[in-house]
């Protein structure tokens, strides 16, 4: 059984090893996203599973707070509403759920940040489509496998081995995210 915990931390700090070279894409993700809040916009989020517990998490350190006291910042999570989920998914299908929400709630300077560790997930992929045609900014977080999708800005991939490592480095992106948007906002930063 150790043998499996030593392999998870093995491949995680080979993972952290490789990502480190990510810092500048994670800088680009949180500029756009200040750039964005600072000029009245909204971070929508989507993702599927973990990737929508993750996504529920982020917006979570938008709208209550990071690791600095200040005023919660407008972000949301496209996967928490289930009547919407629902209805949606039955009406329409579910690789829907995500576009139809940014149809009619995303505006242009908004930002969608989307999140798949396949890099695949239909609805995901079909929202970020839909999120760049109506004007908004787009992030996409994957796996190691990354898509070419010219409707994306930002393209920030893990490089994992599996799936629960991809996750964990997208934890750490998106915390990495939050404390420079919060960097941005309350303290003015610039670029460094």
């Amino acid at each position: 059984m150790k043998n499996i915990v030593r392999r998870a931390f093995d491949d995680l700090a080979a993972s952290l090893a490789e990502a480190g070279s990510r810092d500048s894409i994670v800088v680009s993700a949180a500029e756009m996203i200040a750039r964005s809040l600072t000029g009245g916009g909204v971070i929508y989020i989507c993702g599927n599973g973990g990737s929508a517990a993750e996504a529920q998490h982020f917006a979570a350190e938008f709208v209550g707070r990071f690791l600095t006291e200040r005023s919660g910042l407008p972000a949301m999570s496209l996967s928490t509403d289930t009547s919407k989920l629902t209805a949606i998914g039955n009406d329409y299908g579910f690789e829907e759920v995500f576009r139809r929400q940014i149809k009619a709630l995303g505006r242009p300077g908004d930002v969608l940040w989307g999140i798949s560790t396949s890099g695949t997930s239909p609805n995901v992929v079909n929202a970020l489509e839909a999120a760049k045609a109506g004007g908004l900014g787009t992030i996409f977080m994957c796996g190691r496998k990354k898509p070419a999708l010219p409707f994306v800005d930002v393209l920030l991939d893990a490089p994992a081995p599996d799936t629960p490592r991809m996750q964990e480095l997208h934890l750490l992106y998106g915390h990495a995210i939050c404390a420079l948007v919060d960097h941005v906002i309350i303290e003015g930063g610039g670029r460094s």
